[in-house]
């Protein structure tokens, strides 16, 4: 299994291949995505190691073929410019310095839910509720329309307040333990080196692309994505611009020092 890749690029790929086959050859009796997946610092199943394993973890085929495709296509490159060496140390410190900032962001995002649940504990109220839902559970509201139009009806009625408050729990537990999972950061990485080193080396993406415009374009797909924050959207797209910044920061620290650049 050469196919023209380089010895880490191979081993990564043959790494990752392995992880998502024992995923789907154990789903339904280990639960990986929980154990290996980065969750946040509210979460039960928070781990160390996680910061790590999370990169080779992946949802489906699909996410990992093309994350795979990615590191195939930037990674070979890299990894006889920079040795084995250096293209681990990007890849890596890419992977997890995207888990991190991601782990960081969502801890404060959690912890704002956490906030507003217990204060809907304190005080519940059908407004309070809809807009609780509203701002946690936007993308499955149609599923709560129903009861919020009886609980407005009946405010006081005890039944129905502690129905809302289970399931602001519930949403308030899911938030806390979605774990990140996927080699984007890692990839998303190499792309920014690519483009840093090499910008005028053409890839074949249906077209000749220059990698400074994928790179470009990745980017700022990425910011809008960030900014529109779609419903249903559950792409890490802040992990990809992390990946992204981390490559950047390693790339430019090493291209001002000269005598450990090659």
């Amino acid at each position: 299994m050469n196919l023209g890749l380089t010895p880490f690029v191979q081993r990564l790929i043959i790494i990752n291949i392995v992880f998502f086959l024992a995923t789907t050859f154990l789903a339904g009796k280990v639960d990986l995505y929980n154990i290996l997946g980065l969750h946040g610092l509210y979460s039960d199943h928070l781990a160390p190691y996680q910061f790590v394993s999370y990169m080779f973890m992946h949802a489906d085929f699909t996410h990992l073929l093309g994350n795979m495709i990615g590191l195939v296509l930037f990674g070979r490159l890299l990894e006889i410019f920079l040795g084995p060496k250096k293209f681990l140390i990007l890849y890596f410190v890419c992977g997890i310095g995207a888990g991190f900032l991601y782990w960081a962001l969502n801890s404060y995002e959690v912890s704002k839910v956490r906030q507003d649940t217990i204060e809907y504990m304190a005080d519940p109220s059908p407004d309070a509720f809809n807009t609780f839902i509203n701002s946690y559970y936007s993308n499955g509201y149609e599923k709560f329309a129903e009861f919020i139009d009886v609980y407005s009806e009946h405010p006081d009625n005890a039944a129905l307040i502690a129905q809302s408050k289970t399931w602001a729990s519930q949403i308030s537990y899911g938030q806390a333990n979605i774990p990140l999972i996927g080699a984007s950061g890692a990839v998303f990485g190499i792309l920014m080196a690519m483009a840093l080193l090499f910008p005028n080396t053409e890839i074949n993406i249906f077209i000749p692309v220059k990698v400074k415009y994928l790179a470009t374009i990745y980017g700022l797909y990425e910011i809008y994505s960030l900014y529109e924050n779609r419903q249903g959207d559950d792409v890490a797209h802040f992990a990809h611009l992390a990946g992204m910044i981390f490559a950047f920061i390693l790339v430019r620290y090493w291209k001002t020092n000269r005598n450990s650049f090659y």
